[in-house]
């Protein structure tokens, strides 16, 4: 697509506004350090010392704040009055209760209660799949699935990067990578909602990051995650009306395909294990890595490359043409089978037997 001066300067402007929120973000981050709401080593932690957590208030602010600026003020890239509230709505209500469950620990029903809640609302105020277009199958209209698939999505996504939270950077700076190239797949399908809208979690997330990785100062908390899980997922949801792109259901979830392998392998081995799902546990591969030896830096670095490889892909595919490009998408899967070799061969290296 050639570069159109009148859509370049919108971009310019946009990144100035994401430099601020990162700025904001920054300073709210260093806030909740003062604050001091503990994170103790349990049974699923991989740190060693009590470290504070709610970091993501920071990233929850600016992306609340940058999006009702943009809504208000940029009427190029606005969305309709309904799921614009919609969404804003539902991600306040996910953040406000996983706030209080970082502060005071509320159980697993409660907490999958919250997210359908927000699902829901997302869904009624029409933020749902309606036709996806597959690169396999063509356009397929999902009916009266359409409402549960989506839920399901929204509720699994966020509890998906819920549970990769467990090392410094991991889960806070995947998802920033792949809102990076959300924003470019927007970009050029002429959605300037979700990209300003990725970009500005991004800039949250990049507010947040200085204090976490390598070394934490600082933990994103169940109020980071499950923010940064429902609004990627949203965005997935928005991003699957690209009728021009045949690949757009499938963008979130190969750009996050390492993120969504693990968990979903992870939570199978304990089903046919007889483990209860529910359990706290340092079971999944990211954390086997650490337990076999790996340093966290390293293994958030790999995930990192998982999903510039997955952004990649996903450009592969709409470069590519003939009979290749509908195998383009399988590629993306190839760094994660390596993962998981190594993984394996490190665990049964260092013994650990009990996955």
């Amino acid at each position: 697509m050639p570069l159109d001066p009148i859509r370049l300067m919108p971009l310019t402007a946009h990144l100035w506004f994401a430099a601020g929120l990162a700025v904001l973000s920054a300073g709210i981050v260093r806030l909740m350090i003062r604050v001091g709401t503990m994170d103790h080593p349990g049974a699923r932690s991989s740190h060693t010392r009590p470290t504070p957590k709610g970091g993501g208030v920071g990233i929850v602010a600016a992306f609340v704040l940058g999006t009702c600026v943009l809504f208000l003020g940029a009427g190029h890239a606005r969305v309709p009055d309904l799921p614009f509230l919609g969404l804003i709505a539902a991600s306040i209500g996910i953040a406000a209760v996983s706030y209080t469950d970082d502060v005071r620990s509320w159980s697993f029903s409660v907490k999958l209660g919250a997210q359908l809640a927000a699902a829901i609302v997302a869904i009624a105020c029409g933020i749902r799949f309606r036709v996806l277009h597959l690169p396999w199958v063509g356009a397929v209209d999902t009916g009266l699935l359409g409402a549960p698939l989506t839920a399901f999505w929204i509720v699994f996504a966020t509890n998906a990067v819920n549970f990769i939270d467990g090392l410094n950077g991991l889960a806070s700076g995947s998802v920033a990578i792949a809102c990076l190239f959300l924003a470019g797949f927007a970009w050029a399908q002429a959605d300037d909602f979700v990209q300003v809208a990725s970009l500005v979690l991004a800039a949250g997330i990049a507010g947040f990051l200085p204090f976490n990785y390598p070394k934490a100062r600082i933990f994103m908390g169940d109020v980071g995650s499950q923010f940064c899980g429902f609004i990627i997922a949203a965005l997935g949801v928005l991003s699957a009306r690209y009728g021009a792109q045949t690949l757009s259901v499938l963008l979130v979830p190969m750009l996050l395909f390492g993120i969504f392998f693990d968990v979903v392998f992870t939570l199978a081995r304990r089903l046919i294990a007889g483990d209860r799902l529910t359990e706290a546990h340092r079971s999944h591969l990211y954390q086997l890595a650490h337990r076999a030896g790996m340093a966290a830096w390293q293994i958030t670095l790999v995930h990192w490359g998982m999903v510039v490889w997955g952004g990649l892909t996903c450009m592969a595919f709409e470069a590519a043409s003939g009979p290749l490009k509908s195998v383009i998408p399988l590629s993306v899967a190839l760094p994660q089978i390596a993962w998981l070799i190594i993984v394996r061969t490190k665990a049964r290296r260092y013994n650990i037997t009990r996955w």
